[in-house]
C-alpha cells in the first residue's frame, strides 16, 4: 500500500512539472534584436510610424533622444488583453542594434515586428547609406599639425 502511494506521488509531481513547464510562460524573458544598417534617426522614426501608423498601436511613451518607443500590443492570439511592449534603439557605429520585448508573448511576435521594420526601412529609405567603420576624429582646432609635421598657416 505504502509502494503504491509512493507511486501516486511520484507520477503527480511529474505530471505537476510538466505541465509547469507547458504553462510557463516562455516569452517573459524573450526578446529578438536587428542590426540596423540605417541610421539611428531613419531606424528610430520608421519604427515609431511602424508602431503608431502601420499596426494602429498606441504609444505610450517615447524619447527619441534615447531612441526607444514604448506601446501597447494588442494581438489577436492576446484577444482583448493589451501587453506592453517596447522597442529600443542603440548606435554601434557600425549599425543600429534594435531589440523589440513583448515581455508576454512568445518570440515569434517579437519577430514579426521586427521584420516588418526591416522591410519598411527599405521600402521607405532604398539602400541603406554607407556608414564609415570609424568615427571622425575631433578638429584639433587652428594650432593643429598637418600630417608629417608641416605647418599649417
Amino acid at each position: 500500500m505504502r509502494r503504491r502511494w509512493v507511486l501516486k506521488v511520484g507520477l503527480l509531481l511529474f505530471a505537476g512539472g510538466v505541465v509547469a513547464s507547458l504553462v510557463r510562460p516562455e516569452g517573459a524573458a524573450a526578446k529578438a534584436s536587428l542590426d540596423s544598417p540605417y541610421t539611428l534617426a531613419q531606424t528610430y522614426n520608421a519604427g515609431l510610424r511602424l508602431v503608431r501608423v502601420d499596426l494602429g498601436l498606441t504609444v505610450t511613451e517615447k524619447d527619441p533622444s534615447v531612441a526607444y518607443v514604448l506601446f501597447d500590443y494588442k494581438s489577436t492570439e492576446s484577444g482583448t488583453r493589451v501587453i506592453p511592449g517596447s522597442i529600443q534603439m542603440l548606435d554601434t557605429g557600425r549599425s543600429v542594434r534594435v531589440v523589440v520585448q513583448l515581455g508576454q508573448m512568445p518570440r515569434y511576435h517579437e519577430q514579426v515586428v521586427l521584420d516588418a521594420l526591416a522591410k519598411k526601412l527599405r521600402d521607405e529609405y532604398g539602400d541603406p547609406p554607407p556608414r564609415s567603420s570609424h568615427r571622425d576624429a575631433p578638429d584639433a582646432g587652428p594650432d593643429s599639425v598637418a600630417p608629417f609635421g608641416e605647418t599649417i598657416w
